[in-house]
């Protein structure tokens, strides 16, 4: 009769594998690999938005391996959107390219005006949801 345990065993029920240290069987987790990202703004912000406040979405994203890619297109996207919405404010204010030289003081605000204004749209729309 052969007492010796399996080195391994997969529980039928959760799919976990595990493997025999010593008299224990360790579960054989690991997290998929992700992809190297640099975060900017956007992304960053994102992501303490789902580590404060979706932690179950956090967590979740995470263990898959998505959350990584899932940074990555909303800054894409909130770089975009933001692009989008500062061109079309830009559009419809008295603006002039020609002011930064005769009014600079006036341009810069309003640039700046337009620029938080077109960030508070896109954390709405994308960063906080």
């Amino acid at each position: 009769m052969n007492n010796e345990l399996p080195k391994t065993k997969i529980d039928e029920r959760t799919g976990i594998e595990y493997y025999l240290d010593g008299d224990y069987y360790i579960p054989n987790l690991s997290m998929p690999k992700q992809e190297k990202i640099t975060l900017n703004k956007y992304g960053r912000m994102r992501l303490k938005y789902l580590k404060e406040h979706k932690k179950a979405d956090y967590t979740i994203m995470l263990m898959d391996g998505t959350l990584n890619t899932h940074l990555k297109e909303i800054q894409k996207m909130a770089d975009n959107r933001v692009q989008q919405i500062i061109s079309e404010l830009k559009a419809k204010s008295d603006l002039t390219e020609d002011m930064k030289n005769t009014d600079m003081l006036y341009w810069v605000g309003t640039m700046n005006s337009i620029k938080a204004q077109a960030e508070e749209i896109v954390f709405s729309e994308l960063i906080y949801v």
